[in-house]
């Protein structure tokens, strides 16, 4: 087989879309906190100075607004104009109703948990990889380390000069091996940071190369062919909403397999479990990871659809590339044996009336072991 590259990217927390995945999500958690039950659909878009949230939210939990999302600017890190925001002098508007009636009575009055029906219609996607222990492409789970660790070093001091808006690109050479992926190598690595004024550009590419790449990069895959593009823009002190508008939804590759696989284009931040564009990615998920887990394929990608007030899904596909000795319609079988893939049952076993939301916004949906959706069924085969 041919050798061929492939890239994904991630975002840190200061990215003005992901300031506003974490703002929406954590509107959500919120309300759960006080009523498991809130339906929530919530958007936030931010530029220099200024916060905008709005929506729909029916609950019995009364929020205060100012407080959540002042908080979730702060622990960011932006607490001052020279950076490009702070958390205490923007201006936040809020344009919230209440959720519509047409689409309560179709989705959710009147039913019993189990049958409340999808919150809209929609397909979406799981997958699931055996080239890492978490079962994630391992380019996206570079990419989102090496944002972890920007952050890290920020916080700690070990680098005084960072600031919260970065950008990571990880690309890797792999071979199919059957179908399944192996990475061989690391082809090329891009790290973007916002940063102060006075520190220089050399001194950015070598603290980088020696406080966030080296730590996280296994060495094995590092050779004197890789190439390193840090901060090549030269300069990035503006950053944050004052150099972008940021909006929720706007990484939702970034959230989930950097690229591998598929996506079906709904976002995940600010809904609740009856939006399947979240609820149904999640399941999606812990139904590939189990499967792969289960030695039962090395790489799947799994596709659910689902109407408008209907709680079943309309349709499952199965794609093993090859990597299962069981074919695909038998695999379809196991999981239609294993997993009941209505709303109103996902919510229960993935536990997705919890206040986990905001800690999701960043870094990925996917991959961490702290989330019930990562954590494979035993199947009954």
């Amino acid at each position: 087989d041919e050798n061929f590259l492939f890239t994904s990217e991630s975002v840190g927390e200061g990215h003005p879309d992901k300031m506003c995945d974490q703002v929406s999500d954590a509107v959500l958690d919120a309300h759960l906190k006080q009523d498991p039950n809130a339906k929530v659909a919530c958007e936030t878009f931010t530029k220099t100075g200024m916060i905008l949230i709005g929506g729909e939210i029916t609950s019995q939990a009364t929020v205060d607004y100012q407080r959540v999302i002042r908080k979730v600017i702060q622990d960011i890190g932006y607490n001052h104009s020279d950076m490009g925001f702070d958390h205490k002098t923007f201006n936040l508007l809020i344009a919230i109703e209440e959720q519509s009636p047409d689409i309560a009575q179709g989705v959710h009055e009147g039913r019993d948990e189990e049958n409340v029906g999808a919150g809209d219609q929609g397909l979406m996607f799981g997958y699931a990889t055996d080239e890492t222990e978490e079962c994630m492409p391992l380019t996206i789970v570079l990419a989102h380390q090496l944002n972890i660790h920007l952050s890290k070093c920020r916080r700690d001091g070990t680098l005084p000069w960072l600031r919260p808006d970065t950008k990571t690109q990880v690309t890797i050479e792999y071979k199919l091996d059957g179908g399944a992926c192996i990475p061989l190598r690391l082809h090329t690595i891009v790290i973007s940071t916002q940063h102060d004024e006075n520190v220089t550009l050399a001194k950015i590419q070598e603290d980088i190369k020696k406080h966030v790449i080296d730590p996280v990069i296994p060495k094995h895959l590092i050779d004197d062919k890789t190439v390193y593009h840090l901060n090549p823009s030269g300069r990035f002190v503006v950053g944050g909403p004052q150099s972008d508008a940021g909006v929720t939804g706007r990484k939702i590759i970034v959230d989930t397999y950097g690229g591998w696989g598929a996506h079906g284009g709904g976002a995940f931040s600010g809904k609740d479990y009856t939006k399947v564009d979240r609820s149904a990615a999640y399941a999606a998920r812990w139904v590939a990871k189990s499967l792969v887990k289960a030695g039962l394929c090395r790489r799947v990608l799994l596709q659910l659809s689902y109407a408008i007030g209907v709680a079943q899904p309309l349709a499952i596909n199965i794609n093993s590339y090859g990597t299962s000795v069981k074919s695909d319609q038998e695999l379809l079988k196991i999981v239609k044996e294993n997993f009941d893939l209505r709303p109103g049952h996902i919510v229960n076993e993935l536990k997705l009336k919890q206040a986990i939301y905001q800690e999701a916004a960043v870094y990925g949906h996917f991959g961490r072991p702290q989330f019930p959706w990562e954590q494979p069924k035993k199947l009954k085969l």
